[in-house]
């Protein structure tokens, strides 16, 4: 990794889209994380938004690494002209020592929030209230990925600069994995989120372990990419 987040995250969006067998929803995929529009990403590349429509769909040729680098940049300086806040993301989770999908986002608030805040913006149901009402950052980590390739040792990273946090765990089933991984993890988050089911999908003994360990706990089934993009607007 470069000391430049930039040309990291650059070099890791064209390998993507470059090296995908599908580049179309990969560019797609890309461009709206960044929450970028069709006709402003043509408009800073100087073509007409059916170009990057037909990119997309599939309907024009793949593009090249030369197409795919004018891409890059310009969803990178339409960021920064908006103040850099996917790239600063981005960076954060670098810095934290993770791989983007394991770590879907980390950030740290300038001022604590109510924890209300953070379920209206995750649309999250709480089935057990916590001793903490606030919080002052989110993790979203992808489970799955979580537990395959982070040793127990290493889960205490997940809290970045701060304890004082709600961790969202995506690609849940029933959410014994992420919960029985927290039991070695202290001190514990003020809040967890179990992304992906129902509360009455949830693992029978869920509820007694949050209440043990005195955090809350809610799950959400909301569509995770607009999830995200509220987040980051938090607080």
């Amino acid at each position: 990794m470069s000391d430049d987040p930039r040309d990291d995250l650059a070099r890791r969006i064209a390998g993507e889209i470059t090296l995908s067998s599908n580049p179309g929803a990969t560019l797609r995929k890309w461009r709206t994380d960044f929450d970028v529009s069709q006709t402003e990403l043509a408009e800073r590349l100087d073509v007409s938004s059916s170009v990057i429509s037909d990119y997309e769909s599939g309907r024009r040729e793949s593009p090249g690494i030369g197409v795919v680098s004018r891409i890059v940049r310009a969803l990178l300086d339409i960021d920064e002209s908006r103040g850099g806040g996917r790239i600063r993301q981005y960076a954060r989770v670098i810095s934290a020592g993770f791989e983007s999908d394991i770590v879907q986002d980390l950030r740290e608030y300038p001022t604590s929030i109510p924890l209300e805040r953070f379920y209206e913006a995750m649309d999250a149901t709480e089935v057990v209230a916590g001793d903490r009402d606030t919080v002052s950052g989110h993790t979203v980590i992808n489970s799955i990925e979580a537990i395959k390739r982070l040793p127990s040792e290493e889960f205490y990273r997940l809290y970045g600069q701060s304890t004082n946090r709600a961790l969202v765990f995506t690609d849940v089933t029933r959410g014994e994995s992420p919960l029985v991984a927290l039991r070695v993890v202290n001190p514990t988050p003020n809040a967890v989120v179990l992304h992906g089911l129902e509360a009455d999908d949830l693992w029978e003994h869920a509820a007694s372990l949050a209440r043990v360990d005195g955090f809350a706990l809610a799950v959400s089934t909301c569509d995770l990419d607009a999830a995200l993009a509220k987040l980051r607007d938090l607080p």
